[in-house]
């Protein structure tokens, strides 16, 4: 049992060596224990702080982000309704000319016929004029004393108006 149970001057000694070491270390290891412990937390601390400021601003820049594609997808929209507006104009405009043109076109025509016709009346007019002032010379240089000749006569002309 002797063993097991330390003498008197044993605990002193031992006493006085961890005293010894106790303050030895207090005055000099823990010191710099306790500094590179705080080091340590401050470093942590800050990595943290800048970890939160990192994610606020990434946080930040996504709504940037989001702000702007959605305003890039409303000035497309914009440009997209624009853009059928103008070729909605555009093609009316385009309808709009072709239908004038063709009404003008069609007026011209129209006009031009009325002419050609007025003026083929105007020619048959003279023509059937001219015939009318042969058919009468010819009729009054022949001076016919028999009725029936004459009728004749005015058949036979008929007949060559008739193939010309």
């Amino acid at each position: 049992m002797g063993l097991l149970t330390p003498a008197l001057g044993l605990l002193f000694w031992t006493l006085v060596a961890f005293l010894v070491v106790f303050f030895i270390l207090k005055k000099y290891a823990w010191p710099a224990i306790i500094k590179g412990l705080h080091e340590r937390e401050q470093g942590i601390a800050e990595a943290l702080e800048t970890a939160e400021k990192v994610k606020a601003e990434m946080a930040q820049l996504k709504n940037e982000n989001e702000a702007l594609l959605a305003k890039a997808r409303e000035e497309r929209a914009q440009l997209l309704k624009e853009a059928r507006e103008t070729r909605d104009k555009i093609v009316n405009e385009a309808k709009e000319q072709a239908k004038t043109e063709a009404n003008r076109i069609m007026v011209e025509a129209t006009a031009a016929i009325n002419q050609q016709k007025m003026a083929a009346i105007t020619d048959v007019k003279n023509q059937v004029g001219n015939l009318v002032i042969e058919v009468s010379e010819k009729v009054l240089r022949r001076e016919l004393a028999n009725k029936t000749e004459q009728e004749a006569y005015i058949g036979k002309l008929a007949e060559e108006i008739k193939l010309n």
